[in-house]
């Protein structure tokens, strides 16, 4: 089956906490999408407490662990980041002119999102599936990805203490210049893997609908920070020599840049 009675209380839930973005429309794509995960796995232990195995247990907390990491991360940067919430005044909209039919489409959307990314996951639960190799080896690349993004928000959290006005090219923003959008890709990467051999039918089509989502989404997201930080930094001679040594995101391939893609848009 696509949708079950868990699937549709899962996506109820979801909603329920995306609610934050009426508040603040971006709350629906920050904080509602980190709590929301950690909601998923808090509520895959009560859905499915029956059939409970030690497999089903690591995956939800690992989604727990990941949705109140990231969730709480942005939550502290949104509430007591000063230099933060200054630079994304003139940077993002605060939404105010943003219609209500459009606010409530995007808190759909955001929650629907939500379900076909970790629709591995849950559909190993409703399958009943248990625990295999794709399993192990999902949950070891999503523990991998959890570790570089939490890493690099922590180098970057440090870098723009002791310096606010320059971009951040330590430790990890060595190698990539948006690690944790990698370690995002990482994290959804190893979610996808966790269910190949659990999925069937339309199951296929709704876990790949949400991997290619995510991938979207981080690449958007690249793209908006570059232009971001060539409007910040670029007559900084440093800056031009690092965006022309270091890749996007993906180590190793010499994407340098994805800003005249105009149809990565988020």
């Amino acid at each position: 089956m696509i949708i079950t009675n868990e699937i549709l209380i899962l996506f109820i839930a979801i909603l329920i906490i995306c609610l934050l973005g009426f508040k603040k429309y971006i709350w629906f794509i920050s904080l509602g999408y980190g709590f929301s995960i950690s909601v998923i796995g808090i509520m895959l232990l009560i859905l499915f407490k029956d059939i409970l195995n030690i497999s089903y247990i690591i995956a939800s907390v690992i989604l727990i662990c990941y949705g109140l990491r990231l969730g709480g991360f942005l939550a502290y940067r949104e509430l007591k980041s000063s230099s933060y919430n200054k630079k994304m005044k003139t940077e993002t909209k605060d939404g105010k002119d943003m219609s209500l039919l459009l606010k409530i489409m995007l808190w759909i959307s955001c929650a629907f999102l939500y379900i076909l990314m970790t629709s591995p996951i849950i559909y190993r639960f409703v399958n009943n599936s248990g625990s295999d190799i794709c399993f192990i080896i999902g949950m070891i690349i999503t523990s991998f990805g959890i570790m570089i993004e939490s890493i690099s928000d922590y180098q970057k959290n440090k870098a723009k203490q002791k310096d606010p006005f320059r971009f951040c090219d330590t430790g990890l923003f060595k190698i990539v210049r948006c690690p944790n959008y990698l370690g995002e890709l990482i994290i959804w990467l190893g979610i996808f893997i966790s269910g190949f051999t659990s999925l069937s039918g339309w199951q296929w089509l709704i876990s790949i609908l949400g991997f290619l989502g995510i991938v979207y989404i981080m690449f958007s997201g690249a793209r908006r920070l570059e232009l971001r930080q060539d409007r910040t930094y670029g007559n900084d001679e440093k800056y031009k020599k690092y965006i022309k040594n270091v890749p996007i995101l993906i180590p190793l391939i010499p994407l340098y840049s994805v800003k005249k893609y105009k149809w990565l848009v988020g």
